[in-house]
């Protein structure tokens, strides 16, 4: 099969996509793929997508997405939440009033809408 172009492998897939071509070309015929391939094609398809990721490295779709689905998640430390939020209105809103309210810790309920006339905000 030929060799993709540049632009047709997503940037974060560049260095497995390589890792896959160099392994592919000293190995003939049908060997099995190191788990450690695996491993790191599943990396790449928790950020791509499976679909993408088969797709560009050419791998047996099913195959990762049970690799994906069974592979434990990284490490990564949680994200520290904003102490701070700052919302800057365009500039056909900067000259009326508006109210945007933010519910629960994580703001998961937002509404918008006109401001009342008097300020009811604590200063």
């Amino acid at each position: 099969m030929a060799v993709k172009a540049q632009g047709d492998v997503p940037d974060g897939m560049q260095r497995v996509y390589r890792r896959f071509e160099r392994w592919r070309s000293s190995h003939r015929g049908r060997l099995p793929i190191p788990g450690g391939l695996w491993a790191s094609a599943a990396v790449v398809a928790r950020e791509h997508g499976v679909f993408q990721t088969a797709k560009v490295l050419r791998l047996e779709y099913a195959k990762l997405k049970r690799m994906v689905e069974s592979a434990p998640r990284s490490a990564r430390p949680a994200a520290r939440p904003a102490t701070f939020l700052e919302l800057m209105p365009s500039q056909a809103m900067a000259l009326s009033e508006c109210l945007i309210e933010l519910e629960g810790p994580r703001a998961r309920s937002v509404s918008s809408g006109r401001a009342p006339r008097r300020r009811t905000w604590p200063h």
